[in-house]
């Protein structure tokens, strides 16, 4: 048994699962059972609540998994590289980030994708601009200009 079982402690678990595609086959099964929990459980529960989603969309999920093997799960926005790479249409980043040229995008991309990641709960507390100077940073590394 791990040491933070022994201790009753909660054991935090961080996925990156496709919207409405959670199945007990890996990553979902095995970072689960190793908790003890039953992950079909969880599948039926993630799958219900990313149904709004189109299918196959990345959501990272944080699942707190307590010491009596019941577990509570927050789903996130689908992360900016995702989103930057659907706006401009590319199926992959460059294999020099910050040196290649891959693609462009407006500023008004920039901020509709700053107000998707608004919604995260660990966003909530920082400005549109903040975000949004953010999203121009990954962007950078994509290889996408901002264009105003």
């Amino acid at each position: 048994m791990s040491k933070a079982a022994a201790k009753g402690q909660a054991h935090l678990v961080r996925l990156l699962i496709g919207a409405g595609k959670a199945t007990p086959s890996p990553p979902v099964g095995p970072a689960l059972g190793a908790r003890g929990v039953k992950s079909m459980d969880f599948c039926k529960e993630f799958n219900a609540r990313t149904a709004h989603f189109e299918p196959g969309v990345p959501v990272p999920t944080k699942i707190t998994v307590q010491p009596d093997r019941t577990f509570t799960f927050v789903t996130r926005t689908p992360p900016t590289t995702w989103l930057l790479k659907q706006t401009a249409g590319l199926e992959k980043g460059p294999a020099r980030p910050g040196h290649e040229i891959m693609g462009t995008i407006s500023l008004k991309h920039v901020y509709e994708i700053a107000k998707i990641k608004a919604r995260d709960e660990h966003l909530k507390h920082l400005k549109l601009e903040s975000i949004a100077s953010t999203v121009i940073g990954t962007a950078r590394t994509l290889g996408l200009q901002v264009v105003p």
